[in-house]
């Protein structure tokens, strides 16, 4: 409660330029909580498992917003989901099972965060790249899912989650992409939000049952982030996209460089 108190002005307004971020991008910030609460001296775990279930509850209105347009793909989801939600619960498990060591388990977290960090920040540059250089026509509402490559990426995706919270937003939407070269952009954008809701509660709940979450922390969070989305989402589109992937790699970068060099 100390180090709530003592960086309360910085968690919220942290918490503000998260939301406001989201709310421009849809993906890729919720990748700065995890290392600016590290940064801020909170233990890894308990930085991780607030930041999951922080995700959740800022992307679930961008989740509702998608499936009210119908911008997402049901089948492809389904089996997305088959596969990351027991990849999270084996993590999950393993952490409660294993009684880890909470310094070395605070080492590696660091490590695979700090990684993580810098796949989201290729695969948020790329994304455009590849989907102009992929075959074909990308404006198909349907498209039948991949199924076995589709459930082995989310096997990975929820276990690398429920370890780091990063990987749901940008690197979702990257490698959808790639197994989906023909779905319309929106429709990807959609189904890797909506995907990233459950995922995101249940690896945080998980973490919750493990005494990782601190509620005074993540309301101070949400008490910044919710006028943050707010008002990101309303100039979402006056500002180039290019400009923003750029801004936000720069900013994944600077995050894993914390994570790698200064940890």
């Amino acid at each position: 409660m100390d180090l709530i108190a003592s960086n309360l002005l910085l968690i919220v307004a942290g918490g503000f330029l998260i939301g406001f971020l989201i709310g421009i991008t849809g993906v890729g910030a919720g990748s700065l909580t995890t290392p600016m609460l590290i940064g801020f001296g909170f233990p890894a775990a308990v930085a991780v498992g607030t930041d999951l279930l922080f995700a959740s509850l800022t992307k679930a209105s961008a989740a509702f917003r998608h499936q009210r347009l119908g911008n997402v793909d049901w089948p492809i989801l389904g089996w997305l989901a088959a596969g990351s939600l027991p990849g999270a619960a084996a993590v999950l498990l393993w952490l409660w099972y294993s009684h880890a060591d909470t310094a070395m388990l605070a080492f590696y977290i660091r490590k695979v965060l700090g990684i993580t960090l810098i796949v989201s920040a290729i695969a948020i540059s790329l994304n455009p790249w590849l989907r102009r250089h992929q075959p074909g026509d990308h404006n198909a509402l349907h498209t039948p899912p991949r199924t076995l490559p589709t459930a082995l990426f989310g096997v990975v995706l929820g276990a690398m989650v429920a370890l780091t919270s990063v990987g749901a937003g940008a690197i979702g939407v990257a490698v959808l992409t790639g197994l989906y070269p023909a779905l319309m952009a929106r429709r990807v954008v959609g189904t890797d939000i909506v995907h990233a809701v459950p995922l995101t509660l249940v690896a945080g709940m998980g973490h919750a049952g493990m005494g990782h979450v601190d509620l005074w922390l993540l309301a101070a969070l949400l008490a910044g982030s919710v006028p943050g989305i707010l008002i990101g989402s309303r100039i979402t589109g006056k500002l180039p996209d290019w400009a923003l992937r750029i801004a936000l790699s720069l900013i994944l970068l600077w995050a894993a460089y914390s994570m790698l060099v200064k940890a």
